[in-house]
């Protein structure tokens, strides 16, 4: 098996440390979020950090930097009206207002390569700032 996927768009390499920590998430339920950092200099995009299955989207969402662009995945879990325990995942591309233009530009342009790769994700959220991607946001996605 290849050891990394191509994104076909611009060139850039998904390595198999992303999606082996995005199925853990997803089926082993060891990862609460995950952050991913594209590498310029090598074009791989990498895990850069991981929250525990005891992680906060508190913890999240202070792990992204502030002049940095990231994405990242949530797996939010809750009950429903009729008491059913539910588990989403969350796409977050983060492009804080500080980022360079550049990696403005990368990230966005590489987003969709990488949501195809990791199969499994059921909502988006684009932020530039910390209340476009509040907790309160998440909640409000899974109760429409």
């Amino acid at each position: 098996m290849a050891m990394a996927f191509k994104m076909a768009v611009t060139g850039m390499w998904v390595t198999e440390e992303c999606k082996n920590s995005f199925m853990e998430m997803k089926w082993k339920k060891v990862h609460r979020y995950i952050v991913f950092k594209i590498d310029e200099a090598t074009r791989k995009l990498t895990v850069d950090k991981v929250g525990g299955a005891a992680a906060s989207y508190h913890d999240l969402a202070a792990a992204l930097p502030e002049d940095d662009c990231r994405y990242a995945l949530f797996d939010f879990d809750f009950v429903t009206v009729d008491n059913c325990k539910k588990s989403k995942i969350f796409f977050i591309a983060w492009a804080p207002s500080a980022s360079r233009v550049r990696a403005k530009m990368l990230y966005a342009t590489s987003k969709d390569g990488l949501r195809r790769a990791l199969d499994g994700i059921h909502y988006e959220v684009q932020a530039t700032d910390p209340t476009e991607m509040g907790f309160d946001v998440i909640k409000d996605r899974v109760n429409k």
